[in-house]
């Protein structure tokens, strides 16, 4: 009598070559998976180079860009303080321009009046020449800002007023400038000279 279980064994037995294959067949399926994803990780790290490469070559764009236009900036920082630096040397240097420009007519008048002389006929004519130049002499300093300081019958103040004499008189206030001994200047709101005055007790 024939063992069933044995009918059973012989029947589940496989051929070991077509086992063989089934194996290098799973194998040949891993290694395609697994060059699949070594070819995408390939591939992505290669966008992702590509990617850095242009990020970097950008970055050295922008740097070279920003170098340029520092280096204008500072040319034209130096131009400017050359430039700045001769024009003050300019004005140091010819600052009196204005003053000399309305002086000069003022010295050709004393020349003409000088010419004249004052002989005992025409001294009249030569003060009145005298006086006119005068005139003009100070019309000349008020045209660039200098004017007299006022003094007489004005309360002493020692930031324009230098008090040379105090003296004790009726019919002035203490502190009051009596008399202007010298006049005093100031050019805008700097004093230049102060009034030498007399001044009240």
């Amino acid at each position: 009598m024939v063992d069933e279980n044995n009918i059973e064994k012989d029947n589940i037995v496989t051929d070991p070559e077509d086992h063989f294959d089934e194996v290098i067949k799973e194998e040949n399926e891993k290694n395609e998976d697994t060059n699949q994803v070594e070819n995408e990780t390939e591939e992505s790290r290669d966008a992702n180079s590509e990617e850095n490469q242009s990020e970097l070559n950008q970055l050295k764009d922008e740097n070279a860009d920003l170098n340029d236009r520092l280096l204008r900036l500072q040319a034209d920082f130096d131009n400017y303080k050359r430039r700045m630096k001769k024009e003050k040397e300019m004005d140091l240097k010819y600052k009196s321009q204005e003053l000399a420009t309305e002086i000069i007519p003022v010295l050709d008048n004393f020349e003409r009046a000088l010419q004249t002389g004052a002989d005992q006929e025409n001294v009249a004519s030569f003060v009145e020449g005298v006086e006119m130049v005068y005139q003009q002499l100070q019309q000349a300093l008020e045209k660039v800002g200098v004017t007299e300081i006022e003094a007489e019958g004005k309360e002493f103040d020692p930031t324009i007023h230098q008090a040379v004499m105090q003296v004790e008189e009726d019919g002035y206030d203490s502190n009051q400038v009596i008399e202007v001994l010298q006049k005093g200047y100031q050019l805008k709101d700097r004093v230049i000279r102060p009034a030498m005055v007399k001044v009240n007790q």
